[in-house]
C-alpha cells in the first residue's frame, strides 16, 4: 500500500461516517486488501481499453492541501462489478457556512470575484469551516471578515449538500440580522455590498442574474420559512 492509502486509512478511522456501508448501499466501499487490489485492476483494465492512463485506477488520497481532499475509493457497484469512485472532502474536514445578512429588512449580497469562473458573482457571504470551531461561531467570523458586521440575531436554516454526487461537503445555512455594515474584505475579492428587498432577490434568481447555488439555497430556505419580508405592492 502506498502513502496515499495510508492517508486514506487514517481518514477512514478519523471520519468513519463517510466510509460506512449501509445494508442497502448501492455502492459498497471496499477495505480488504484483496478486494482493493481487484477493484484497482478492474479500473485499470477499463482505462486501458479507453487508452487512458492506468494511474487513474490507484485508490486512496490522490490529492490534499489546506482547502480540499480528493479521494478515489475502491468500490463494488450494485451489479457486482468492481471499480473506483472519486469524491472530495473539505481540507479542514469541517462544515462550511453560508450567510444571508438582513439589514433593516433588506437582504445584503456582495459582489465577489470568483477565480474559478474568472468573473464577478452576486452572492451571499460564505466561507470554509475550521476544525474545532462550531458552525455558529464560524458564521459570526465570516460575517465580521467579509462585511465587517456583527450579528444581532442568527437563525439556523439547516444544512445543504452542494454536490452529493462528488463531494461530502455539508454546509450550514444561516439568516443573520445585522445593524450596520463595516469595511469589506477587499483582499478576498469583494468590491461591493448591495442591499435588495427580499422579493427582488427572488426575481434575480428567477431571471438568472444570481447563479450561485449557495445563494439560491439560503434565500430559498429563508423565504419558504417565512423569515423574509414579502412585497407590499
Amino acid at each position: 500500500m502506498t502513502s496515499n492509502w495510508q492517508q486514506y486509512a487514517e481518514l477512514r478511522e478519523r471520519r468513519p461516517e463517510y466510509f460506512v456501508n449501509p445494508p442497502d448501499a448501492a455502492i459498497h466501499i471496499l477495505s480488504e486488501p484483496a478486494e482493493v487490489a481487484a477493484a484497482e485492476k478492474a479500473k485499470a483494465e477499463a482505462l486501458r481499453r479507453r487508452d487512458l492512463p492506468v494511474e487513474w485506477s490507484r485508490t486512496g488520497v490522490v490529492y490534499r492541501d489546506e482547502y480540499g481532499i480528493l479521494l478515489r475509493d475502491p468500490v463494488r457497484f450494485a451489479d457486482g462489478s468492481l471499480g473506483t469512485y472519486i469524491r472530495s472532502m473539505p481540507g479542514s474536514e469541517a462544515d462550511g457556512v453560508v450567510l444571508l445578512p438582513v439589514l433593516d429588512g433588506a437582504v445584503v449580497l456582495v459582489e465577489h470575484f470568483r477565480h474559478a469562473l474568472r468573473r464577478w458573482q452576486l452572492e451571499a457571504p460564505r466561507g470554509f469551516g475550521e476544525r474545532g470551531v462550531p458552525a455558529m461561531e464560524q458564521a459570526a467570523r465570516e460575517l465580521r471578515e467579509e462585511l465587517g458586521a456583527v450579528p444581532t440575531r442568527l437563525v439556523d436554516l439547516g444544512t445543504l449538500h452542494p454536490d452529493s454526487g462528488t463531494a461530502t461537503d455539508e454546509v450550514r445555512l444561516y439568516l443573520v440580522e445585522i445593524a450596520e455594515l463595516g469595511p469589506l474584505d477587499a483582499q478576498e475579492g469583494i468590491r461591493a455590498a448591495r442591499t435588495y428587498p427580499a422579493h427582488q432577490v427572488g426575481d434575480l434568481i428567477r431571471d438568472g442574474v444570481i447563479t450561485d447555488g449557495f445563494t439560491i439555497a439560503v434565500w430559498t430556505r429563508a423565504w419558504l420559512r417565512g423569515l423574509l419580508p414579502t412585497a407590499t405592492g
